[in-house]
């Protein structure tokens, strides 16, 4: 085992770098629960109704944290697109 020892000052800029990737790589991935408008801007729909209806049918999953909050799966809404997508000729 191999023992490496910084300067402080060298810790804390590699401590710096360090958190600047992780924030970096953080904000390049989408975030898994999405709002209403995030969804239906995805699925080009118009009508909060039609995303309702998807999300009653189960077609699309889901989450209610508070009561007037509703958060779709992003993962599910590109399933469902996935599955209605029509192969070409």
């Amino acid at each position: 085992m191999e023992v490496v020892c910084l300067q402080e000052e060298a810790f804390y800029a590699l401590f710096d770098k360090v958190i600047e990737y992780v924030d970096a790589k953080r904000l390049d991935m989408p975030d898994k629960w999405i709002d209403g408008e995030e969804a239906k801007r995805i699925l080009r729909i118009k009508s909060a109704s039609t995303l309702q209806k998807l999300r009653d049918e189960g077609k699309i999953r889901f989450t209610q944290p508070q009561k007037k909050i509703v958060l779709y799966d992003r993962d599910s809404i590109d399933e469902f697109l996935e599955k209605n997508a029509h192969e070409t000729f």
